[in-house]
């Protein structure tokens, strides 16, 4: 009985070890990084006020970035 749970336990060790040795993910490049994809709850909670930093215009709660900054008006003076 105590060989069947040590086969047991080496065949699970050795399927482990299979996976482990798989290949690397490769990395993407900066040419083809995609945006990040938020669920409507994140994206609801995590929108910036007028004036906070941003990098693209889904960040703002205005949905307008201007000059790294999420703005209320589209033409900034």
């Amino acid at each position: 009985m105590w060989h069947l749970k040590l086969f047991a336990v080496l065949t699970i060790c050795l399927l482990l070890l299979g996976q482990v040795g798989g290949s690397p993910i490769p990395e993407l490049s900066s040419a083809k990084r995609r945006s990040r994809r938020m669920t409507p709850f994140w994206r609801g909670v995590s929108l910036r006020p007028i004036g906070a930093s941003c990098r693209d215009d889904c960040e703002c709660i205005t949905k307008l970035c201007r000059k790294r900054r999420c703005s209320l008006s589209v033409a900034q003076e």
